[in-house]
């Protein structure tokens, strides 16, 4: 296994491509951790490296310090991932691992404290070191697509609150239905098939929410035929 890295001010600085002053500077204002003391000496490594290049990333993107700082503290103070993923709780879904940079640049210009909080309250986000994990590759693309499509990443982000408490009853209801009719080792086996009635019950909602939507104006009004209120065809 390779020896981690450590740099002095002036090389962390250099390989940063940022002056010693704005280095100073970052670390009063709390942006990195502080170093390992050697005496007087101060030493950096490859963590402190990469916080330096997601400030820099962050401030090309338009945030200001005071945000940065916001972010940075809500991501040292995030859930670690092995709390987030759980240690012997099996799961189909794949979990994510992003730089902060990357994360940025999937929610362009969104990832706000606010919205970094919400997500790590949720449950969407954890910390491994200087990396941030999201619980479920499929989340992380349909989260970043409804923002791309022009809803805000705040909205999303409450839309899974409510979903989430959905998904909690969902699950109840079935874990309670399995486990009156057979052994806890069923939960796992019968997994996929309480996920296939969902899918479909869902779809099937979808559906129906459509025609209505299809039926009704801008104004609300009734515009489309409906069979339901419809008398018998004549000829």
């Amino acid at each position: 296994m390779a020896d981690k890295r450590e740099y002095r001010m002036e090389e962390l600085a250099e390989a940063a491509g940022i002056t010693v002053r704005t280095l100073r500077f970052y670390r009063e204002r709390k942006l990195i951790h502080p170093p390992r003391r050697e005496g007087r000496i101060a030493w950096y490594d490859d963590s402190h490296l990469a916080r330096l290049r997601t400030i820099t990333t962050l401030l090309e993107r338009g945030h200001t310090l005071n945000g940065i700082a916001e972010l940075a503290e809500a991501f040292d103070h995030g859930r670690d991932v092995g709390d987030l993923l759980g240690v012997d709780t099996p799961t189909e879904e794949e979990p994510v691992r992003l730089t902060p940079e990357e994360l940025a640049a999937r929610f362009e210009g969104q990832v706000t404290p606010e919205n970094f909080a919400a997500a790590l309250d949720l449950g969407y986000l954890g910390t491994a070191g200087d990396e941030i994990v999201h619980i479920s590759r499929r989340l992380l693309d349909v989260s970043s697509a409804l923002v791309q499509e022009g809803i805000p990443l705040a909205e999303v982000l409450s839309a899974g609150t409510r979903v989430r408490a959905h998904a909690d009853a969902l699950a109840d209801l079935f874990t309670d239905l399995i486990l009156r009719h057979g052994p806890q080792e069923n939960l796992q086996r019968l997994r996929p098939l309480a996920r296939s009635v969902v899918e479909a019950e869902l779809s099937l909602a979808l559906d129906r929410r459509l025609r209505r939507e299809n039926h009704t104006g801008p104004d609300g009004e009734h515009t489309g035929p409906d069979r339901d209120h419809m008398g018998p065809d004549t000829d």
